[in-house]
């Protein structure tokens, strides 16, 4: 291969090779601009609660209250049914059948 046909096939070569640089520097841009948008969601989901969490245990709260509730109204309602009210206990409404 004679120097003139080498350097015919480097120019021809050219676009060729620029493109992957091309590529490449975007591929890189992009990383770059995209790395600290990573970062800030990942502070922001370690910084936070995580929502189901939350709704989880406001759900296992508000169980605890009705089972609280529940016993009160039953230990009402056999004070009441015994004749041994509390001056506290609503008689009435604990021999009321429950609403529905």
């Amino acid at each position: 291969m004679t120097d003139s046909s080498r350097f015919v096939l480097t120019i021809a070569l050219l676009p060729l090779l620029s493109g992957c640089i091309v590529k490449t520097a975007a591929e890189t841009a992009v990383d770059v601009v995209s790395v600290p948008v990573k970062v800030a969601s990942a502070g922001v989901n370690a910084a936070l609660p995580n929502q189901k969490k939350a709704d989880q245990k406001r759900g296992e709260e508000l169980r605890k209250q009705d089972e609280q509730r529940g016993k009160e109204a039953r230990a009402t309602a056999e004070r009441c049914q015994s004749g041994r009210p509390l001056p506290t206990d609503n008689c009435m409404a604990a021999q009321a059948p429950p609403a529905r």
